[in-house]
């Protein structure tokens, strides 16, 4: 009798745990997008609480070194607001406003060109497509902005309480941190604090870094596209400027839009803007990101660009963005809690390029 109740008690045991894993990761699916922003939140919280720290260490309380830190961030954001958004708008409207030119002279020239390969025109006419439908239509691109339109309050929304999260991780990051900590064995939470710390370290070296490129690039994608006489030279500059959050391949997707519409200018000036953006991305990151990383984060370009096209799979744009701090959090763990596990191995590097070479 007692074999029949242990057994129907395990059952039952095994049905509720089921159920509320079942529950849980069902739960996990449906906010999984409000645990991306809440990743994005501690992400910057780390990289913010960085001279926040600083500032503490010197004497000051934690409020007042977080408000110091936070109005210089919001005075630079003011700052920028005052001086360049309103050229960008003026700029992206005048872009929105002359998009039916652009389009119609892209595909004229475009047709024209193809016209001069009777072989490819005839493979097109065949297959019945043409360069109007491989280009996305006017109505297209307004409905686009229609929708993004009637978005905007909710995204505006969800930025106020993602930065209300950035503001609460730095002023009081104590009981997040704890309650981190104690999500491992005692045994086990200086590694957890090691891998926090190197993280954070990481981040910190990630974002001076895409700082400091995106603002080489915005000024010379400007000053380039502006000595080409290219429509909109500041909206693909503030582009350039962002696209070192996507590793490796954002200033590749970013010179497309330029490049087009310095098609409806002429053929040679897209040329050249193609040449342009082509040698200044080959400089960034082969000579200027390397050196501005390797002291920090020291991560592979393969790593980062599988985890680039991994979290671009499973979460679209914001999968993308947190690409490079994923990688920076696995490398840390992976670090601390595998590695670190195993004695040196002197012959290390004799093994590995005996690999290569074989």
């Amino acid at each position: 009798m007692k074999t029949n109740d242990n057994s129907f008690r395990t059952l039952t045991s095994l049905i509720l745990y089921t159920a509320g894993l079942i529950i849980l990761l069902w739960f996990l699916h449906q906010i999984l997008n409000v645990v991306l922003i809440a990743i994005f939140a501690v992400v910057f919280g780390l990289i913010i609480n960085a001279p926040v720290n600083k500032l503490e260490k010197k004497g000051l309380k934690r409020w007042l070194a977080s408000l110091i830190v936070f109005s210089i961030i919001f005075g630079i954001s003011i700052l920028l607001f005052r001086i360049v958004i309103p050229q960008l708008i003026t700029q992206l409207n005048s872009l929105l406003q002359d998009l039916p030119v652009y389009y119609k002279a892209v595909t004229d020239y475009i047709d024209k060109l193809i016209n001069n390969f009777p072989q490819l025109q005839k493979q097109i006419d065949q297959s019945e497509i043409s360069i109007s439908s491989a280009i996305p239509s006017i109505g297209n691109v307004v409905k686009g902005i229609g929708n993004f339109s009637i978005s905007l309050f909710s995204n505006l929304f969800i930025f106020i309480v993602f930065i209300c999260m950035i503001v609460f991780f730095v002023g009081n990051p104590k009981p997040l941190i704890e309650l981190y900590l104690t999500l491992f064995p005692v045994e086990k939470r200086d590694k957890a604090a090691n891998a926090i710390v190197n993280t954070s370290i990481m981040l910190v070296g990630w974002m001076k870094s895409n700082v400091i490129a995106g603002t080489i690039e915005a000024v010379v994608v400007y000053c380039f596209l502006t000595w080409m006489e290219v429509p909109g030279a500041l909206v693909w500059a503030a582009l350039a400027f962002f696209s070192e959050l996507i590793p490796k391949l954002g200033f590749y997707i970013m010179a497309i839009p330029p490049t087009l519409v310095a098609l409806s200018v002429s053929g040679m000036t897209a040329l050249w803007c193609l040449i342009f953006f082509l040698i200044l991305n080959e400089l960034i990151s082969d000579f200027l990101m390397p050196k501005l990383r390797s002291s920090t984060m020291n991560i592979h370009p393969m790593s980062s660009l599988f985890m680039l096209l991994a979290g671009a799979a499973a979460f679209g744009l914001i999968g993308a963005l947190l690409a490079t701090p994923l990688s920076a959090i696995i490398k840390a763990y992976y670090e601390e809690f595998y590695l670190k596990q195993f004695p040196e191995d002197p012959e290390l590097e004799n093994r590995t390029q005996k690999i290569i070479e074989a």
